[in-house]
C-alpha cells in the first residue's frame, strides 16, 4: 500500500483540502502553534525528542532538526539524498536518529546519523526488487524493526539489535499470510508502531478487511485481528495506530481520498490489539496520524490533512480542534507534542494560558 500511496499523493494532495472542515472544538484551549520551516517538503516522518528537539524527515530528502521548540531549524539532509522520499525517522536524542526512505527496489533504503546530522551512514538498500519498506519502530536504543509490504504473500519485517547501524531480513515462518490486496500505508511511520521492550503491532488496509497484527517477541511471531476500520478498497483501512502500553491501543484510517468518506475512521483496543470496538464519535475525516499524550490514560490527538481531533476519554470520542492540514503527529516524555505535514507545516501542540 506504500506504492499506492506514493503514486497517489501527488494527484490528491491539493484535493484533500476540499474535504469538510471538522466541527468546532469542544476544547477551545488546544491548538497548533506553528514552527516555520522555510521548506515547501512534506514531511510524513516526525519524531519527537522534547519540546525544545524534534527530527522531520520528508519529500525531496528532506530532513531537519530543532532544538530551540521551532524557533529555527537546521537542515541536515543526507547529501545526494534528494531523489528520495524519506516517509520516517526515529530520533533517540538530539544527535542521534534513524531515517527511511521508501521506494521500489533500491529506492527503499535506511540511513543513519551519530552526529545531529552531520554525516550520515547507509545502514539498508533494499536489493528485491519485490520489496517495498514503508514504517519502523524500535523498541529501545538498539533494538528495532521495519516493515515491508507482503513479499510472497507475507509482509516482510528487518530487524536491527544495533541502533539501526545494519539490518537483516527476519523469517517469515511466523507471519501470517496477507489477505489479497491488503498492505501498509506510509502515510505517517505509524503503520508499525511498538511498546515496551517486545511489543510490536502492524497497521493494515486494502484486504477484504482492515487489521492489526501483533508480536510479543520484536516481529519473529504475529497474531492479526480484523478492526472495525473500513477496508476493501487499496485506499482504505488502518494507517496508524498508537500504544501508550502494552494493552491500550487507538487505531485511525479511513479513505484517503478526497471527497470519499471515512465511517468508522478510529477505533480503540483495550487488550493488546486483540479486539477493536468502534468510536462513539469518530473523527468526522480520514486521519493519517495519532498519539497518545504523555503521561495521560485517556487522552491522545489525531491528525490528518483536513484536520485534527483529540480524545478525553481513550478513543470512545473525537472531536475536532483544527481544521489545518497535518500527516504525523508525536508527542514526547515532557509532554512536548508535535504535528508536520505538506509545504513544510510543522506545529506544537499548546494550551491557551501556557
Amino acid at each position: 500500500m506504500g506504492r499506492g500511496l506514493a503514486a497517489l499523493a501527488a494527484a490528491v494532495c491539493g484535493l484533500l483540502l476540499q474535504a469538510p472542515a471538522q466541527a468546532a472544538a469542544p476544547h477551545p484551549s488546544w491548538s497548533w502553534e506553528a514552527r516555520p520551516t522555510g521548506t515547501d517538503a512534506r514531511f510524513r516522518g516526525l519524531a519527537a525528542v522534547s519540546r525544545s528537539t524534534a527530527w522531520a524527515a520528508g519529500t525531496k530528502g528532506t530532513v531537519l532538526l530543532t532544538r530551540d521548540g521551532g524557533r529555527s531549524w537546521r537542515t541536515v539532509s543526507p547529501p545526494g539524498a534528494g531523489g528520495l522520499e524519506f516517509r520516517d525517522v526515529k530520533a533517540f536524542d538530539a544527535r542521534h536518529a534513524v531515517v527511511l526512505a521508501i521506494g521500489e527496489g533500491e529506492a527503499s533504503r535506511i540511513l543513519r546519523t551519530d552526529d545531529a546530522g552531520r554525516t550520515w551512514t547507509e545502514a539498508f538498500r533494499n536489493t528485491d526488487p519485490k520489496a517495498f519498506y514503508d514504517c519502523m519502530t524500535f523498541f529501545d536504543h538498539r533494538h528495532g524493526i521495519a516493515l515491508g509490504d507482503p513479499v510472497d504473500g507475507r509482509f516482510r519485517v528487518l530487524g536491527t539489535g544495533d541502533g539501526g547501524r545494519s539490518w537483516h531480513v527476519l523469517p517469515s515462518a511466523g507471519m501470517p499470510p496477507a489477505l489479497p490486496g491488503e498492505a501498509a500505508f506510509a502515510a505517517s511511520g505509524q503503520c508499525v508502531v511498538s511498546s515496551g521492550r517486545h511489543d510490536a503491532w502492524i497497521a493494515t488496509g486494502g484486504g477484504a478487511v482492515s487489521r492489526v497484527l501483533h508480536s510479543t517477541d520484536r516481529g519473529r511471531t504475529w497474531t492479526a485481528s480484523a478492526t472495525p476500520v473500513p477496508a476493501g478498497d487499496p485506499a482504505r483501512g488502518v494507517f496508524a495506530l498508537a500504544f501508550r502500553d502494552r494493552t491500550h491501543g487507538l487505531a485511525v484510517g479511513g479513505d484517503y481520498r478526497a471527497g470519499q468518506p471515512s465511517p468508522h475512521a478510529a477505533a480503540a483496543s483495550g487488550d493488546g490489539g486483540t479486539t477493536w470496538a468502534t468510536a462513539a464519535l469518530p473523527p468526522a475525516a480520514y486521519r493519517s496520524g495519532v498519539a497518545w499524550l504523555p503521561h495521560s490514560r485517556t487522552t491522545a490527538v489525531a491528525v490528518g490533512p483536513t484536520g485534527s481531533d483529540l480524545t478525553t476519554d481513550g478513543g470512545r470520542n473525537w472531536h475536532g480542534f483544527d481544521t489545518g492540514s497535518y500527516d504525523t503527529v508525536a508527542c514526547a516524555p515532557d509532554g512536548g507534542c508535535w504535528a508536520a505535514g505538506e509545504k513544510g507545516r510543522i506545529a506544537r501542540l499548546g494550551r491557551s494560558g501556557r
